[in-house]
């Protein structure tokens, strides 16, 4: 200690506090706990389905009845919420699949909420794991170039998020990044009656290499060029609250930075400056490094998610998206003072 803060505070012993394993669990100025976990789910229709992601170890494709046994596990041991992506069985140029009452999302959330009454269940919505394509909105072809069309995108991302909340979502987490987004899905809920719906917006999502796993699991890697255009530069902090600022402005309930370790300077530069309630999602090549270097004995699985995780509380994250949320919330209900 220096000699300033010595002379301060003279009586300040920190090494003897840190001696007492208890102690330090008490005096951590950081808390993570198991209620500011959500799991992210991967659900697809059939049933007994178990499909392991080859880049995400743990991680699986999951049919509804399987879904709901994952959640079920994830609940008994304390995480509150799930986040479902879905993967139709065909795909097309309009993402007729994002919107089908009786698709992969829509056929699950009704199954958690019926089993789990008291499991919140978030949906993603987007367009791009039910694309042929591969991209989030509608893509116009020319002679030499493709476009993303925004603004027809906007009124199927409003049906699809009108359809998780028909069918018991209680949150609906538009990940697309399409401009006007939020503003057109509030509009589209509102307008069917949906007006306590709850919206986290992806509002800080950056075009990243770390979403590489993620693309096997959710069947959505684009089949051509790439989601610079709409996604943005890992570079840009300012660009990042601006668009927070907009979500908020256009009707977002929380806010959402992606991905969450190499963001953790924008995560949290969105906290201090909106104080709204902000999530950070611990992104699949996140889970698969850590997972990788563990099974070759080079670090410490436990030690090192916990780690992290703690990383994205202190920057300011209220809830963290994570592919780990069952092992994290049994470890840390078991050191729980």
């Amino acid at each position: 200690m220096s000699s300033r803060l010595v002379g301060k505070f003279p009586e300040y012993r920190p090494r003897r506090l840190r001696r007492t394993p208890v102690l330090r669990q008490m005096l951590a100025e950081t808390d993570l706990r198991p209620h500011h976990l959500i799991l992210p789910l991967f659900v697809r229709t059939g049933s007994g389905l178990r499909k392991p992601i080859s880049s995400m170890p743990g991680v699986f494709q999951l049919s509804v009845d399987e879904a709901v046994k994952e959640a079920q596990a994830a609940y008994n041991a304390g995480v509150p919420a799930v986040l479902l992506f879905g993967i139709p069985e065909t795909k097309d140029e309009h993402a007729t699949g994002a919107f089908d009452p009786k698709g992969s999302v829509q056929e699950a959330t009704r199954a958690l909420k019926k089993a789990l009454p008291r499991l919140v269940v978030i949906t993603d919505v987007c367009l791009c794991e039910y694309m042929s394509h591969g991209h989030c909105g509608i893509v116009e072809t020319r002679a030499n170039s493709t476009e993303i069309l925004n603004d027809p995108t906007l009124e199927i991302l409003g049906r699809a998020a009108a359809s998780h909340v028909q069918a018991g979502a209680d949150i609906v987490a538009p990940s697309d990044m399409m401009d006007g987004r939020i503003r057109a899905i509030r509009q589209a809920l509102d307008s069917r009656g949906f007006t306590e719906a709850p919206i986290i917006s992806y509002a800080a999502k950056f075009a990243s290499a770390f979403y590489g796993p993620f693309r096997e699991a959710a069947e959505s890697a684009p089949q051509f060029g790439d989601r610079r255009s709409y996604q943005m530069h890992g570079a840009n902090a300012l660009e990042a609250l601006r668009e927070v600022a907009m979500d908020i402005e256009e009707g977002a309930d929380m806010v959402m930075v992606k991905p969450a370790l190499a963001y953790l300077d924008i995560l949290w530069r969105v906290k201090s400056e909106f104080g709204y309630p902000t999530v950070a999602y611990a992104v699949s090549a996140e889970y698969s490094m850590i997972q990788a270097a563990a099974e070759r004995g080079w670090i410490d699985r436990k030690g090192v998610l916990l780690e992290s995780h703690y990383a994205m509380r202190r920057a300011g994250a209220d809830l963290i998206i994570t592919y780990a949320a069952r092992d994290l919330a049994q470890w840390l209900s078991a050191q729980t003072p």
